[in-house]
């Protein structure tokens, strides 16, 4: 059978050495000399807009979908330089990323990205390390600001690809965050957890994701994102 997989970005794909904070805080200290604005939480598992409305929030900055439109334009700004002057080691392909992506397309699987990143962010995040061409569509940031309705939206465009109903399609969310494993079961979706972030893989099964491991590169992960032999669940 095959599926819909979506693949967060930030923790499970690539690890960007912090250019996504970096560029937040330059866009806030821009428009309103205020780089500490994000300073008091982090953004594991948070969508672009839900960053921003937040930040905002934090320097009593009443978040208008206006103003957050407006830093989300300067920080994709700001992001497209912390990108490419991001030192190669500290920008990081997560073990088993490049073999897991290209074997799922070569069985036909629908490979997609759910990720909180606006388009154009996880568009830069991926092109540095040649990882975008590969994911067809996807659930983002610009979708929704709530991460179970982007998923639930990158979800469907899976399910059209596969040309199939949605609820008859088998979808897998691929992520590092307990935000990532919350998201797939609102939708009824599996997740398989990557302890490749902040959190183990024992955090991610003690959440509820389905499946958990150190990293794609784990025996056994491959099975269980594909839905092969015992994991055919």
């Amino acid at each position: 059978m095959k599926s819909v997989l979506l693949f967060d970005i930030d923790g499970t794909l690539v690890s960007t050495g912090g250019a996504g904070r970096r560029s937040m805080e330059r866009a806030f200290h821009s428009l309103y000399g205020r780089a500490e604005a994000c300073a008091a939480f982090g953004f594991d598992g948070m969508t672009d807009r839900a960053i921003a409305r937040e930040g905002l929030r934090a320097i009593d900055v009443e978040p208008t979908e206006q103003r957050i439109d407006a830093l989300l334009a300067r920080y994709l700004e700001a992001l497209h330089e912390e990108v490419s002057t991001t030192p190669d080691e500290k920008y990081i392909v997560h073990p088993g990323v490049r073999t897991t992506v290209d074997a799922a397309v070569k069985l036909g699987h629908a490979v997609g990205l759910g990720t909180g990143n606006i388009r154009e962010g996880a568009r830069a995040k991926l092109e540095r390390v040649k990882l975008f061409s590969p994911f067809s569509f996807g659930g983002f940031g610009d979708d929704h600001e709530s991460r179970p309705e982007l998923i639930r939206a990158g979800a469907l465009r899976g399910a059209q690809v596969l040309g199939v109903e949605l609820a008859n399609a088998r979808v897998v969310v691929i992520g590092d965050t307990p935000r990532d494993v919350q998201a797939a079961r609102a939708i009824g979706a599996r997740c398989l957890g990557v302890g490749t972030g902040m959190h183990s893989a024992k955090e991610l099964i003690n959440v509820g994701a389905t499946w958990a491991f150190d990293s794609l590169e784990s025996p056994g992960a491959l099975d269980a994102l594909f839905g092969v032999d015992s994991f055919n669940a």
